[in-house]
């Protein structure tokens, strides 16, 4: 299945937004949140300026993160990764659901979960 120009276009800004931040560029954010961006998660800020200031002092700053999928659509992208902060042997998997409007990121929700003891998870988690 092909996707549509849009869905490419987000495909592109979502991973590269993620890149960015992987290699610690945290102010790339600013280009690509809109200003009043809304943040659902529990405890972090919506407002963009808020937000990048919260996530630059954030464990996952520190973490390594591994791109597993990424899922877009015409208006969200779907980011599953695994992040692993410094002294966590499994790490914990993340999926983060981003809503796009104009090219920018608008809205984002995500869920989180450690990584169990691979013997508690066969077919793995990731």
């Amino acid at each position: 299945m092909n996707e549509t120009a849009q869905a490419a276009r987000n495909r592109q800004l979502i991973e590269r937004s993620f890149q960015e931040f992987v290699n610690g560029n945290v102010e790339y954010l600013r280009n690509v949140l809109t200003e009043d961006f809304v943040e659902h998660s529990p405890g972090n800020p919506s407002g963009r300026d808020a937000f990048i200031e919260f996530i630059a002092k954030s464990p996952i700053a520190d973490a390594r993160l591994d791109l597993k999928r990424v899922v877009v659509d015409e208006q969200y992208a779907v980011v599953h990764y695994l992040m692993t902060p410094p002294g966590d042997e499994r790490g914990i998997a993340v999926v983060d659901l981003w809503r796009i409007e104009d090219g920018l990121i608008v809205e984002h929700w995500d869920v989180v979960q450690p990584v169990p003891d691979p013997a508690d998870v066969p077919n793995g988690m990731l």
